[in-house]
Parts: C-alpha cells; structure tokens; sequence
C-alpha cells in the first residue's frame, strides 16, 4: 500500500506537469492558430499561384524564427590554461556528488547558470561564469556561484521541471509583445507555477551554503545582485552612449570595479535592484527576491576558499575576447575597429556625462517650458496634486504599452529620471559640486555637508506626493513660475 507522502509527492508532480503543458499550450497557441489559417487558406488556393508564395513566405519567416543551433556561448576554460579555476570547480563538483561531464565556458556579461549541450557526441554539461563575477567575487563566494548552479542538476533537471521552465520561459516571452490577450490566463498559470521554481532555488542556495559557508553565499548574493545591477544601468549606457560616437571603453572592467567601489554606486544599485525584484506583474521571475532567498539560508560554517578573488592567469586575453563580444565585434572583427578610450584616464565630468542625457530636453519638451527650473516646477506640481502619472505617460508614450500592474513603477522611474538630470544643471549653476566620479544626479551643496541623491529625493517625493524637500534646495532658479 502506497503512504500518503507518496501520494501527495505524486500529486505535486502531476501538477507540475499539468501547469507545464497548460503554459505550453498557451504559449503556442497564437502559432498554431495561424497555421490553421494557413490551413484554410490552402484548401481555399489550393489551385491559385498566391499559394506558391505564401509557402515560400512562411518558410522565410519560419527558418528566421527557429534558425539554426548556434555555437556555445562564451570562451572555453582549459585546466592547463586556468587549473586553479579549474581545481575550485571541480572541488565543488565533488562535495557536492555532480558526476556528469561539465565544460566551463566564459561570458563578457554578469550570467551564472548551468545549461546541456552535446560535445563531440557526448551529452554534456555547460557551465557559465561571468567575467564580472569572475573579477569581483572571492574564492568563497565564486565557489558558492559554482555550487548553486551545479545543484540545479539535483533540483531542476528532471523532465518536468525541464518542462515547465521552457513553458514559463516561452509563456514569458509571449507577455513581452505589445498585444497580450491571453495575459490573464498567462499570469494565472505563471503564479501557480512560480513556487515550483522558487522552492528549487532556495534549495540550490541551502546546497551552495554547505559547501561554501553561509556567509560566502550571502555574499555571493548580494554581490551579484549588485553587479548585475551596475552592469546594466552603467555598464551598458557606456557602451551605447560611447558606440554613438564610434569609440569603445578599452578598460570596460576594470571602470566596472571602480564604479563598484563607489559608495554612491553602491547605494544607487542596491536600491535599484530591489525595485527589479518587486517588478514582477506576470510572475515571470524564476528566482525569489533577494531578501526572501538571504532570510531562507540555512547556518553553515566557513568553508575553506580563500577571501580573496580567484583571478585568471590568461585574465588579458579572457578581456579582450569578451570585450570584442560586448561592443559588437564578435563575428571575426577587432575592438580596435572604433577609437579606443579609458574611461578612467578621462575627465571625471565626461564620465558623468555618459549617463542618458535626454531627460532635461524630454521634460522641457513634454512640459513646454523653455527653462529647466520651470519645466521641474511643473513636474513638482504634479507630484503634489497626484498627476504625475499622466506627465510620466506624456513623457514616456510607451508606458500606454506596459502591463497595468507594472505601469506605476515605471511610470515613477522614467520621471525620476528626467527630474533628477533636468535639476543637475540649476544647482551646478547655483554652486553644487558632483560628490563622486560616476553618478551625474549626486551633490554636495556650496556649505558642504553629506552628499544628496537628488535621484532618490524625487523618488521620496514621488513615493509620499511630497515635493517639499526638492522645493527646498537651494537653486539658481529666480521665482518660481506659478503652474495653477
């Protein structure tokens, strides 16, 4: 006779095959409903030459869509090459009783995961280390990185967990579109199926906390979460601002370290990063938020990895290859096919001109103000009498587009922008000194005193319909336009 453990273990799992093949099939259910129009169409053409050129069209359309397997991403790792890289891998691949052949690949961007491939005819594992985690995380944190994602071997290898992740991968990208009417049935399956995933991560951070210790894997999360967040709000406005200009930062990375040194930095990340984690209206996110997966860590002991990076011995190849991969010259050309720049041998307030300078313009523009001072005073109104989310709308047209449970949220981070570059100007004029070399929008006023994030200030007052404490800094600005 079965126990009931059994039997509710059997439940779980059907149910997880259920809501696998419902987000499946409603994943491609637009494509399959266009091949039943297709259908019709050649019972209804069947004799007409139109038919010829449909088939042929749908073959193009076809063939660009699904393609052809691509290589492997990133840059081999070789033993000879890197065997203390090497070494740490495959300790972690011991503790933790992974038996399966596994390749270790370098990417340029901030990635960790664990993917199959077959190598020479042989089924085998793929692993993925960013280069940026590479260069920021200790031995003992990169050696938890390495445990989480050889856990999902244990966690999410089975057939239905294959399953279901693909279709909430695929259910997710059908939710990216401008046109989403199967959205509320999308996201009702999404957040049934969400806790699946997340109970897995949680289990690969408990495993990963075994091997490295609780506080590597703390570290290793956070810190993360924190390059991750630098890698994307900084990192690739450089390179867009910087390809604009045909040139290219040849100390990416090492730029990328300094930036994440920078208290400011920091702060602004780490803020930034919890706001991604509550921005989740579809479900979509397979890893639980931040705080969630730090307070369910188990308590483990340090283990024995060194406090300091690992670093690579082919470390100024590895950054050149990736490099060529991030500024778009991964297909045989060279980076020094734009002009090189160091980003750390210019000028401090060029640095801080890289970041999106469009938003003093967009705001002038959207509140028909000629003057930054009065186009804020409109913008400061409108926090103040709950209007804001139309200014932001009128701002930023897109967000008519965005998921209702999302436009809010972004609404609020299209207007902080634009309000906390558009008051840089007044102050600088008004004596306001930049307090770090990265971030254009933190100040430290003429007397002196703490620096101020007018970013963040505009998001307090968008947060409490307070504008009071942007009214009360200090500008250039002479009487402020009254706006009704």
């Amino acid at each position: 006779m079965k126990s009931p453990e059994y039997a509710e273990l059997a439940e779980h799992r059907g149910r997880q095959w259920l809501l696998g093949g419902l987000l499946l099939t409603l994943a491609w259910l637009p494509p399959v409903g266009f091949g039943a129009g297709l259908l019709v169409l050649f019972v209804l053409w069947r004799d007409s030459p139109a038919l010829t050129l449909l088939i042929l069209f749908v073959a193009i359309v076809t063939r660009g869509v699904l393609g052809a397997p691509g290589p492997l991403p990133g840059r081999v790792v070789r033993p000879a090459d890197e065997p203390e890289l090497a070494a740490l891998v495959q300790d972690v691949a011991d503790r933790l009783g992974f038996r399966r052949p596994l390749l270790v690949r370098i990417v340029p961007d901030v990635r960790a995961s664990l993917g199959r491939a077959r190598v020479s005819g042989v089924r085998t594992r793929v692993l993925l280390l960013g280069l940026p985690l590479l260069r920021t995380l200790t031995e003992a944190q990169l050696a938890s990185v390495i445990a989480h994602e050889l856990a999902h071997e244990r966690h999410v290898s089975s057939p239905r967990a294959t399953l279901l992740r693909y279709s909430r991968a695929r259910s997710a990208e059908r939710l990216e579109g401008r046109f989403r009417p199967l959205a509320p049935l999308a996201g009702a399956l999404l957040r049934a199926s969400q806790p699946v995933l997340w109970r897995a991560e949680t289990a690969a951070d408990a495993d990963a906390a075994r091997i490295a210790g609780t506080a590597a894997t703390a570290g290793a999360l956070r810190r993360t979460a924190l390059v991750g967040s630098v890698f994307e709000r900084l990192g690739e406005t450089w390179l867009s601002q910087l390809a604009e200009e045909e040139s290219y930062p040849e100390d990416f990375y090492d730029a990328l370290d300094a930036a994440l040194s920078d208290p400011h930095v920091a702060r602004r990340a780490a803020r930034a990063a919890a706001e991604d984690d509550a921005l989740d209206p579809y479900a979509t996110a397979d890893h639980p938020p931040l705080r969630q997966r730090l307070a369910a860590l188990p308590t483990h002991p340090e283990a024995p990895y060194g406090p300091a990076p690992l670093g690579l011995r082919t470390a100024a190849t590895v950054e050149t290859w990736c490099l060529r991969q991030i500024t778009g010259h991964e297909d045989g050309g060279t980076a020094t096919d734009g002009t090189p720049v160091r980003l750390l041998g210019t000028d401090a307030d060029r640095r801080r001109q890289l970041e999106d300078g469009t938003g003093p313009l967009l705001l002038c523009l959207t509140t028909r103000r000629k003057a930054p001072e009065e186009a804020v005073a409109v913008a400061l109104d409108a926090i103040a009498d709950g209007t804001w989310p139309r200014l932001a709308r009128r701002l930023e047209p897109s967000l008519r587009r965005a998921p209702a449970a999302a436009r809010d949220r972004l609404a609020r981070s299209a207007l902080m922008a634009a309000v906390s570059r558009t008051l840089v100007g007044p102050l600088r004029a008004a004596g306001w000194t930049p307090a770090g070399p990265w971030l254009d929008t933190v100040l430290t006023a003429p007397d002196g005193g703490d620096a101020v994030d007018v970013h963040q200030l505009v998001g307090e007052a968008l947060d409490s319909g307070d504008p009071g404490p942007l009214r009360a800094l200090p500008m250039s600005a002479g009487p402020r336009e009254k706006t009704g």
